[in-house]
């Protein structure tokens, strides 16, 4: 009478410390509230039962920097909102990620002006855009996914890079 045989066919689950952690960073990303325009509509939506963002560990959006890994930039971004927005990321601790939603806040849009920013990635990194005006709930779940895939498939040394 082995050991297989007292514990039945339970299994045996393996995985690496940095695969854990991953895992781990995914299931409990806080996004920070940074809506700007008609695109924060679409972003505050994605919190309703139909989209249900806290299948993803997303139960409410953090108002504060500090308490947040994950900043969506939704909407158009102005000259001068862009020192607030960096002051913001830059409060951000490591790691951490920005989503650009919309087609204002990745590339300035229809708004083809001295007062908006052409893209955020003028200001902080972007990882992931979700293109649209405005993009629909189920386009930011896709964009947030996808950012998920990215995450868990990251090594410490990309880590180390990203700081």
């Amino acid at each position: 009478m082995g050991v297989s045989e007292k514990l039945g066919n339970l299994g045996v689950v393996t995985t690496t410390l940095e695969q854990a952690v991953n895992w781990g960073r995914t299931r409990a990303m806080w996004p920070m509230l940074f809506g700007l325009a008609c695109c924060a509509i679409e972003m505050m939506s994605s919190q309703m039962a139909n989209y249900d963002m806290s299948r993803f560990g997303m139960e409410l959006m953090r108002p504060s920097p500090r308490q947040s890994d994950l900043m969506i930039v939704a909407g158009r971004v102005t000259r001068k909102m862009a020192p607030v927005l960096r002051q913001l990321y830059d409060q951000m601790p490591e790691p951490k990620w920005v989503i650009s939603m919309g087609d204002c806040a990745s590339c300035g849009g229809i708004f083809n002006n001295y007062a908006i920013v052409q893209g955020v990635d003028e200001i902080v990194p972007v990882d992931i855009y979700v293109a649209g005006c405005p993009p629909r709930p189920e386009q930011l779940a896709h964009g947030i996914m996808t950012l998920h895939e990215r995450i868990k498939e990251m090594s410490w040394n990309e880590w180390a890079a990203k700081r």
